[in-house]
């Protein structure tokens, strides 16, 4: 996973402060390692609670986007006054589609459902080469 760029918080109304990585298909140990740079990033910059459902919405957008499209994703973070933005792009066209998992299914299938369930505003945007599933949490600064 390369490390990416961050610019220093500044004060309101300047441009968000970003975190960039790209993840390798094959490297299914990227989602702990994105969530931990995601709760690094988030420490001194968005309260805790809606740290933590970042890291599971963020975890399950990954795992999608790693397992289902076989092309790895790049992750950005974007995180401004009181709103926090995952994108999770990968290159592979085709939007998700609506599952509504069996009840003996697992934990198989219940991504979207959660970020659906749990995001301030989410959606897919179709890109030439891929698409990008975002999310955003409203929240408070520390």
């Amino acid at each position: 996973m390369a490390d990416g760029a961050a610019h220093q918080p500044g004060a309101q109304g300047q441009q968000p402060v970003r975190l960039r990585r790209r993840l390798a298909h094959t490297d299914l140990a990227a989602v702990s390692e994105v969530r931990r740079a995601l709760r690094e990033f988030l420490r001194y910059r968005w309260p805790a609670e809606p740290t933590e459902v970042a890291e599971l919405l963020l975890s399950e957008l990954v795992t999608n986007a790693l397992i289902h499209t076989r092309h790895g994703a790049v992750v950005t973070v974007s995180v401004a006054p009181a709103k926090l933005r995952v994108e999770v792009r990968d290159f592979v066209s085709g939007m998700p589609l609506s599952y509504v998992p069996n009840a003996d299914d697992g934990t198989h299938g219940r991504g979207l459902i959660l970020v659906r369930s749990l995001a301030d505003a989410w959606g897919v945007s179709a890109h030439a080469l891929g698409k990008v599933v975002w999310f955003e949490l409203d929240g408070e600064k520390p």
